[in-house]
Formats: C-alpha cells, structure tokens, sequence
C-alpha cells in the first residue's frame, strides 16, 4: 500500500451531483448526456478535467480514467481488486458465467480450460475456414451492386462462428440463432437503460420476449452438447476443444453443460457482433481513403499472387495489419470497459473507495491527440516502424 495515497478531490471533476439532480453544473452535461452522448461527453471530462475525473451521482462515486499506466494497473497488474462493472452484470442474463462476465478463481479455472482451443495449429485451422468463407461471400457480390455492408458482415462472421464452434453449416439453424441473438442484443440494450429493472416491472413484456430469445438460443446450444456428448467424436471446432478440456493444474475435472453453454454463447457472441463491427468500419474507412485502400490491395497482390491467404502469411502483410489496427483505434468494437472496486485501496499514488465505478474509455484514449496526433484521421501508418512502438501498451485496447 501507497501511505502518501490521497483520495483525488472533487475539484478533479464536476462537482457532485445531488442524489435526486440530473445535472452536472458544467455547460451542457447532463447525466442524460452521459447516457445518451457519451462518444461527445467524455471525452470532453477528460480534456477538461485530465487523466483522473472524479465526480459522483448521488452516493456513487464515479472516475474515469485516461491514462494508460492507470488503465493497466486496473485492468492487468491489480484486477483481483476490481470486479466487473454493472453492463457485464446485465450481460451474464444472455451469457451466463462465461469467460466475460465471470471473476476470481472461477474465471482461471475456465480460462486454463479453453485455453487449447486457442494455440496456433487450431487458430491456423480456424483461418482456413475463414478464409474459404469470406471467398464464398465475395462471390454472391456483383460489380455496381448495392449491398448492406453491417448485415453482410454479421452474416458473414456469425455462419463462421457456427462453424468454428459447432462444426455447423445448415442455414436453418444459423438463421435461428441469428435471429435469438437479434432480439437478445435488442432486448440487452433495453436492459442497459436507467432504472432498467423498474422498467420490466411496468414493461412485462420485453421481459418475457428476452427470456423466449434465449430459451431459444439454450435449446439449440444444449442440443449440439447432447449430441456431441453422445457421439464422442473430437470434429476439430471449439466444442470439441472445450468437451475434452480437463483442468490438470486444478480439480481435474471437465466442464458441465452449464458451463459449456456459457462459453459457447460467450464465444459465439464475441466472434459475431463486434468482429462484424470492426469488419463495417473497416470498409467504410477504406471508402473513404481511396490511397489507404489501393495500398492495402497492392500489398496483398505483392505477397498473395492471387491466391488465398493463410495464417502464415500475416507477418508479411504489415500495411494490411495496419489498417485493422488504424481501424479498431477510430472505431473500437468496445468503447467502454466499467469495473467496480471491491475493496478501499490504491491505483499509482490515487486512493479508491471501496465500491467506487472506475470508467475507462477506449474511444477517450484512441482519440488523444498525445499518443495519435490528428486523431481523428484515418492513418494506418501510425501502425507501422517506431511510432507504434514508442505509445504506451494500454494507449490502445480495442477490445
């Protein structure tokens, strides 16, 4: 423990809010602007009231942090003392206890048993599958055609996440999981609201439509496991991985189906909606930088020849690995991670209280002007020599 550490002073952010106001006495912030334009409202604390904001909303006190030691410190070197923050606390209603929303000793133990199904052979194997599906994408395309870019790409990524997963490829089940998964996200995003839970008190019914999506969801999961469970046969996708983990280094035991469930809706979630996200972006961006995306193009037909790619080939396409990054920085897939401190204690030369929400943005830092100048720019040579290098680790964290 730090004995100097002072609790940041109010004066460090907007002074506090009254239990029952929903102002914040500074020009034009308002908690409802903190709810419905925080991409403006933030950033605007953090030019305003620097890396560490303190302000509070009745008896919570709130910081928002924007500099990177801080955000690792958090995040990384003492996240045994922060617990995950209340969006993910909504979340484990559509994903259970998976590797996002669960904590401590519970969230290792699933980590060191899914953590096979991520080392290289099978990530190579994974981008075979990817690769043969984006081909098969691409071909339904015609020169002059107009597409919706966001639906293509969720199409595209949640038929490679059954794949990958499930070993799945039959269009009735995918599109019965794409639609649960709409109404879910919808009815999640409802849930996220203000006074969210006395809402379903008066709203019943959104409700009653959340818990029928994922009743829908569960029965198509807990099939595949039955029947994977049934048969024994190890077919190379991530539920295979998952069944046959054991945990050596703790109880020796494998996953239940419960907890099998909630690592495949997790990882179902997570390789659908935000890498869908990140792919949109991406070709917008590239739209609007015609000498970004004609760069990219040459350096994938210098190093491809017109043949496919291959996982092996990543390391030799660093202007291509640049735009995704340039990409993720202007449009991160998640622009706001929340955590909740357990217990009274210290972050650098800061004292937190006990239950305080620490906020960390990553739109607030991808788009400070000290680690990327013009940061509003399109420039995905930010990626490449000593300029990426030289920024702080935790400057840039997309997801």
């Amino acid at each position: 423990e730090n004995p100097a550490a002072m609790r940041p002073p109010l004066k460090a952010g907007p002074p506090t809010v009254p239990p029952f106001s929903f102002r914040f006495w500074i020009p034009g912030a308002t908690v409802v602007g903190l709810r419905r334009y925080p991409l403006t409202f933030l950033p605007r604390l953090a030019r305003r009231y620097g890396d560490l904001v303190r302000f509070r909303a009745g008896p919570l006190d709130i910081f928002l942090l924007n500099d990177p030691e801080l955000i690792r410190e958090v995040l990384i070197n003492q996240d045994r003392r922060f617990t995950k923050g209340p969006g993910l606390r909504v979340a484990e209603r559509l994903l259970g206890k998976g590797l996002l929303t669960s904590e401590g000793d519970f969230h290792r133990r699933q980590r060191r048993l899914a953590q096979p199904a991520f080392h290289r052979p099978r990530i190579a194997a994974y981008g075979e599958i990817m690769v043969r599906y984006a081909e098969r994408a691409a071909a339904g395309w015609r020169e002059g055609a107009q597409v919706d870019l966001v639906e293509e790409m969720r199409g595209l990524t949640l038929r490679i996440a059954a794949r990958t997963l499930f070993d799945t490829e039959g269009e009735a089940e995918i599109r019965d999981i794409s639609d649960a998964l709409t109404e879910a996200l919808h009815l999640y995003r409802w849930a996220m609201l203000p006074f969210a839970p006395q809402l379903e008190r008066l709203v019943p019914a959104v409700t009653r439509r959340f818990d029928r999506a994922r009743e829908r969801l569960d029965a198509t999961v807990y099939r595949m496991i039955r029947e994977r469970r049934a048969s024994g046969e190890d077919r190379g996708d991530l539920l295979s991985m998952l069944l046959l983990a054991r945990d050596a280094d703790g109880d020796g035991n494998r996953m239940t189906d419960e907890q099998l469930r909630d690592e495949a809706m997790t990882l179902l979630l997570a390789g659908h909606e935000t890498t869908a996200n990140a792919l949109s972006w991406t070709w917008y961006l590239l739209a609007r930088n015609p000498q970004a995306e004609a760069r990219m193009h040459a350096e994938i037909d210098a190093v491809l020849g017109g043949r496919p790619p291959t996982a092996d080939d990543l390391p030799r396409l660093p202007y291509t690995r640049a735009v995704f990054a340039e990409s993720m920085r202007c449009f991160p897939p998640a622009w706001i991670i929340a955590r909740r401190a357990a217990e009274e204690g210290t972050v650098g030369p800061h004292l937190f209280p006990e239950g305080a929400l620490v906020l960390m943005s990553q739109w607030v830092t991808h788009h400070d002007a000290r680690w990327y100048p013009e940061p509003f720019r399109f420039r995905p040579e930010r990626w490449l020599g000593e300029a990426a290098a030289s920024r702080p680790k935790f400057a840039y964290y997309p997801f």
